[in-house]
């Protein structure tokens, strides 16, 4: 364990799960428990559900669980040791730093501290003789010098040791800046730099850090574009650029570009509320991120065919992470920094006038459902009103689906019920595969099919149920923890991952500490500590007493009974095998 027993506990008090959670999450109460949408994965019913009696949270839907620390692990994207740094920090407590051996979080804080260092490298080379390529990119995309300052622009020289050996001078190893990806590792070993020759744009978190770098080339090298790989301070899918800058520009809305130089370009243009991916295709993940800071997006890609196709898909996403959208269309194919730079000053007003005019998202794709389907012939209208059903049946609110069909049926001349009713029937075939789906989920979960952590449930069921309740009873009422740990040791546990939990748990008891699953999140990865919670979740509404734990006590003496004379029978068996092979070899002869 990383950190004393007694500065988790006092952690923990400081920062009530409901608290911290309530955060990031909209929550509503439910008897003693709280509600939510799950920030973890998208859905339209609430499955999150917050525990605050045993600090727990537990998601039914994508079966994220765990406790405070855990929460913060996931929705910030921090190791164990960095969790409890950032609760500490929202608490005003003090770490004890000599107690912590935190190998990743060192490693994270140094490749930050390298991003840092190249970050200010690039920038000086811009600002040199030698970065006179990049600037002459940069100002001929008609950036000024308050925009590259702000945005902390920067140039990477033609040099391929150039950054590598700037580094070094600052105490940095080869391997390290190869670990942070600003290098990579030549043919001889040695650290190589990965960006020359390129215009560079630093990718800042929320917390203000250089986590990565952007590199558009500047002479005909591919990719066009290059872009950090994950490390163990960035990861692509979870983060956003310029959402530093957007998430305290005001309002409820974010402009969501295709490149930096669109996001670039807005800011200076005047509108900071721009932000981009980075290099890759929208995640799900990236969409929930954008929903803690706005209520409403404005899809502004490109008008080709790659910027289109982005957009569908870009959408479901966006609505699945509970955000209005909107998608924005510039006019004559053109990208949101061409268009703005085309009418110089009339540029703002021009843009400002095409975002508040902009459709929603139903609208563009019914109106590209239409531009696919001839409607002046039957077949046409048919296939443009089926698809519009479509459309209106993945809509959640019913007043919209009204108003759309009317809609469709005042432009094609139909009866609106018609509309209505096929989309009716769209929606009732959506949540019966829904519900197989679920079925299927269910029954593998409850056979132990889908459990990853403890692959002996399968084989070991009866067995399993008996130890999940009794490790739940253990953390859900500390009281029959000490009858329970007098009664059973370790090893008369079947399935490993029970085992280790046990034993952690009887660990804690023995050193007098109280348990719950703070107490042993520091010895345990996020993909387990969901898995008990999991455990604490499915029992958290069944009465635990005195009979019921020593009715689970004797299941698992019994099924242990059970495996070990399997186990004895088994041993036997090759003996016997064989004795029969050799009377067949007999009756041969």
């Amino acid at each position: 364990m990383p950190f004393p027993d007694s500065f988790i506990q006092e952690l923990k008090f400081r920062n009530n799960i409901g608290d911290v959670v309530s955060s990031y999450v909209n929550l509503r109460r439910s008897g003693r428990n709280m509600v939510g949408l799950c920030p973890f994965h998208g859905e339209k019913t609430p499955s999150f559900h917050v525990y605050p009696d045993n600090g727990s949270f537990y998601c039914f839907g994508c079966h994220a669980g765990g406790d405070v620390i855990t929460f913060v692990r996931k929705i910030e994207h921090l190791d164990y040791v960095e969790a409890v740094r950032f609760l500490a920090d929202r608490a005003g407590m003090q770490v004890p730093e000599r107690q912590v051996d935190d190998g990743m979080a060192r490693l994270r804080m140094r490749i930050l501290e390298i991003n840092r260092e190249a970050a200010r490298f690039f920038y000086s080379v811009l600002n040199s003789q030698e970065g006179q390529p990049g600037m002459d990119y940069l100002r001929g995309r008609a950036l000024t010098q308050r925009t590259i300052r702000h945005f902390g622009l920067g140039y990477a020289p033609p040099d391929r040791f150039a950054l590598v050996n700037h580094l070094r001078r600052k105490g940095f190893s080869g391997e390290e800046v190869i670990q942070a990806n600003v290098a990579f590792r030549g043919r001889n070993g040695g650290a190589v730099d990965r960006f020359s020759n390129r215009v560079m744009f630093p990718i800042i978190d929320l917390r203000g850090n250089v986590i990565a770098f952007g590199g558009r080339v500047l002479g005909d090298a591919k990719p066009k574009y290059l872009n950090t790989s994950d490390t163990p301070a960035f990861h692509k899918s979870s983060a956003l650029f310029a959402l530093n800058f957007a998430k305290d520009a005001g309002g409820d809305q974010l402009i969501l570009a295709e490149g930096y130089m669109d996001v670039i370009s807005l800011h200076q243009a005047g509108f900071p509320t721009a932000v981009a991916t980075l290099g890759t295709a929208l995640t799900a993940e990236q969409a929930r991120l954008m929903a803690r800071y706005a209520k409403e997006i404005v899809l502004c890609y490109d008008a080709d065919t790659a910027g289109q196709n982005a957009t569908a898909r870009a959408i479901p996403m966006l609505r699945e992470a509970g955000l209005l959208v909107k998608v924005l269309t510039v006019p004559n194919g053109k990208d949101p920094d061409e268009y703005i730079r085309s009418y110089g000053d009339q540029g703002y007003a021009r843009f400002k006038n095409l975002l508040d005019t902009t459709g929603n998202d139903v609208e563009y794709r019914l109106q590209k459902l239409q531009q696919a389907n001839p409607i002046e012939e039957p077949a046409g209208r048919v296939a443009y009103l089926t698809g519009a059903a479509e459309i209106l049946a993945g809509l959640t609110n019913r007043i919209e689906q009204e108003v759309y069909a009317g809609r469709l049926a005042e432009e094609m001349s139909v009866d609106r019920s018609a509309i209505l009713r096929q989309v009716d029937s769209l929606m009732k075939k959506r949540r019966r595969e829904e519900k197989k789906k679920e079925f299927r989920e269910y029954q593998q979960e409850t056979a132990g099919l889908r459990d990853r952590v403890n692959p002996d449930k399968a084989s070991n069921l009866r067995a399993a149920a008996a130890e999940e309740a009794l490790l739940s009873a253990m953390l859900r009422y500390p009281e029959t923890a000490e009858g329970i740990a007098g009664a059973l040791s370790a090893d008369i546990f079947i399935t490993a991952f029970n085992r280790r939990v046990y034993a952690a748990l009887k660990a804690k008891l023995d050193a007098g500490t109280e348990l719950s699953l703070s107490a042993i999140s520091g010895e345990f990865s996020e993909e387990e500590i969901s898995s008990i919670a999991r455990m604490m979740a499915r029992y958290h509404d069944v009465p635990v007493s005195e009979r019921g734990v020593q009715e689970y006590i004797q299941v698992l003496k019994t099924e242990k009974a059970a495996l070990r004379a399997r186990q004895a029978a088994e041993a036997e068996q090759p003996q016997e095998l064989l004795g029969y092979l050799e009377a067949l070899r007999k009756q041969k002869k």
